[in-house]
């Protein structure tokens, strides 16, 4: 378990077998309308910040052909891989065009407007 102040890029581990909060940095670094791939405990998460500022996650490698998915087209509901236009449920990353499922991340803003990303076991 960390014992760290909040800070970016932490990470805040409950142990083994429990759910891990990682804070990302700021909000703002992702536009409206886009997302940004992290690296986050070994893997690579697609954080998208749809237009009416709200945030969801992913995994962010395309399981079709690997295309990076945080470069992909968002609306309020999908996101497209740029590579081949697989499209992925932003709220559950399931496939509407047939790929394999998304890992889907709980995603949130703390008080001072920093990505807060939780990984493993909720």
């Amino acid at each position: 378990m960390s014992t760290e102040q909040p800070g970016l890029g932490m990470t805040y581990d409950g142990g083994p077998g429990t759910s891990a909060l990682h804070v990302l940095g700021p909000v703002e670094q992702i536009p409206l309308g886009e997302g940004r791939a992290f690296a986050v405990g070994g893997q690579q998460v697609a954080v998208f910040r749809l237009r009416d500022g709200s945030l969801r996650a992913l995994s962010a490698v395309c399981p079709h052909r690997g295309g990076p998915l945080a470069d992909g087209t968002i609306d309020r509901e999908v996101v497209i891989c740029p590579l081949h236009q697989h499209a992925f449920d932003l709220g559950t990353g399931c496939s509407t065009t047939g790929a394999g499922p998304l890992t889907r991340y709980q995603v949130t803003s703390d008080e001072e407007r920093n990505i807060v990303l939780r990984t493993g076991q909720v």
